[in-house]
């Protein structure tokens, strides 16, 4: 049987890349009429970067990729120093050619004469990629990894003149219930540069043939909703939520075997991603607040980012150093300090009872889908939008702060009796958000299995790429 070929393009981080094999394998195990290949750009920076996506795009077989060729140079560096977002974007963009061949002369069977292509999948750096598709004269879909407000937020963008200031009114956003306060937009909308570049993929997005969005209908009514009822604005499908496995690591048994050891709802998490950690200072004001609180605590704790030259964050060789004197002992036996975490196990766990997070979009899944509320912590990239949300419309957060960020932490402080403040009332068994998160864990796994909301716009998705794929003839 001949096959419809489909053709993803990711940025070139890892954490992309991640989340778009998990909707390579939604789509393969949904319908075997259809072939993927992902092609692959060379990150702009960081060699060792290519070894890690390689191998996450190795572990299923059934998706081909390609490396594109390694002949495209960084934009310079004042450009990453201005807005990361923007120097990603333009590198991404200066690469529309060679997509453009390798679609053409590696990936359709030039030998057959005839192939039919699906189209082309893109994730929100790589919109440029819209082009590509209508000069091939084939169907682009976008795949944003966050969630469906925030889509609408990046498609409001074009219509602004200029990037936000903080003293800049409310913004009203179909998408999100309540008017955004300018604090809580993300960093980028803050920058010439970033905004700008995320103004052009808004208008790139209303483009395209078709919006795949890792959520799900229930979790965010209104928002899609909005998308949905816009006659400018291509299909959107809610096909999550999309959880990515755990990486087998050699502390995650020791961590799970704690957690077993600990009563049932009784441990607070506290987790920041794999970008997030605090400087010493903070840390001691969290510390402060476990202790004082009494409740058991499971802690993942980061060294920070650089800010000025964007080192990667990692882990703390030595606890002892950051942590107040005497904590551990202090603490012993109803808290544990670790490194890594395996944050989807965590999550899933029993023993877990409240989530303190950076509220990136995956771990608002994450915490959604296993029912665990949250605690607001946002420190960078789409999280202060994420936490607003979370907080104030869907009711599944105790909101510590929503506009914290990275760029403040040396001149701000979150304290000790803050922190303290939100443990005791997201640990507080009558405390509403505890039965609302329970309540939208078991709808979002009923949205996964046959006839729930993202099974059947899954469905719709796939019928809709095979009924507008194109058959192109490739000229010897």
């Amino acid at each position: 049987m001949k096959k419809t070929e489909l053709v993803i393009i990711p940025a070139p981080l890892v954490g992309h890349i991640v989340s778009i094999v998990e909707l390579a394998k939604l789509l393969l195990d949904r319908d075997h009429r259809l072939s993927i290949t992902v092609l692959v750009i060379n990150h702009p920076v960081d060699p060792a970067a290519n070894t890690a996506v390689d191998a996450v795009l190795a572990a299923d077989p059934r998706i081909r990729h390609s490396r594109l060729p390694e002949t495209v140079p960084p934009p310079p560096p004042e450009v990453l120093h201005k807005s990361p977002e923007n120097f990603i974007s333009t590198y991404i963009k200066s690469h529309t050619s060679l997509v453009r061949d390798a679609i053409v002369e590696d990936v359709l069977p030039s030998a057959s004469g005839d192939s039919l292509l699906a189209g082309i999948v893109f994730d929100f750096f790589c919109s440029s990629m819209v082009d590509v598709a209508k000069e091939l004269g084939v169907p682009s879909y976008l795949f944003f990894t966050s969630g469906a407000a925030l889509l609408g937020l990046n498609l409001y963008f074009p219509a602004r003149e200029k990037e936000y200031t903080l003293s800049d009114p409310d913004t009203v956003v179909s998408t999100f219930a309540c008017p955004i306060p300018a604090r809580v937009l993300p960093m980028f909308a803050f920058v010439e540069e970033g905004f700008k570049s995320f103004a052009e993929h808004g208008r790139k997005f209303a483009e395209c043939d078709g919006m795949i969005v890792n959520t799900f209908e229930e979790l965010e009514p209104h928002a899609i909703k909005a998308l949905s009822s816009d006659p400018d604005l291509p299909p959107v499908y809610a096909v999550g939520p999309m959880l990515s496995p755990q990486k087998h690591h050699a502390g995650k048994e020791e961590i799970l075997d704690w957690l077993s050891q600990q009563p049932p709802s009784s441990v607070v998490f506290l987790c920041f991603g794999s970008q997030g950690g605090f400087e010493a200072p903070q840390i001691c004001q969290i510390a402060a607040a476990l202790e004082r609180s009494g409740h058991r605590f499971l802690w993942s704790i980061r060294r920070p980012i650089s800010i000025d030259t964007h080192a990667p964050a990692g882990e703390v060789p030595d606890f002892d150093e950051i942590l107040p004197e005497g904590f551990a002992e202090r603490t012993r036996g109803r808290g544990k300090v670790c490194g890594w975490a395996p944050q989807l196990e965590v999550l899933a766990h029993g023993a877990t009872a409240a989530f303190v997070s950076h509220c990136g979009w995956n771990s608002v899944l994450e915490s959604a889908y296993h029912g665990v509320p949250i605690v607001t912590w946002p420190i960078y990239a789409e999280q202060q939008p994420n936490a607003f949300q979370v907080a104030k419309e869907l009711g599944l957060a105790v909101e510590l702060t929503l506009d914290y960020r990275r760029s403040e932490a040396a001149e701000r402080l979150i304290l000790a009796e803050d922190i303290e403040k939100v443990i005791r009332s997201v640990m507080d068994a009558e405390n509403p958000v505890k039965k609302r998160a329970k309540e939208i864990g078991e709808i979002g796994r009923k949205a996964l299995m046959d006839g729930g909301s993202s099974s059947i716009s899954l469905d719709r998705l796939i019928k809709d790429i095979i009924n507008n794929s194109i058959k192109i003839t490739l000229s010897h």
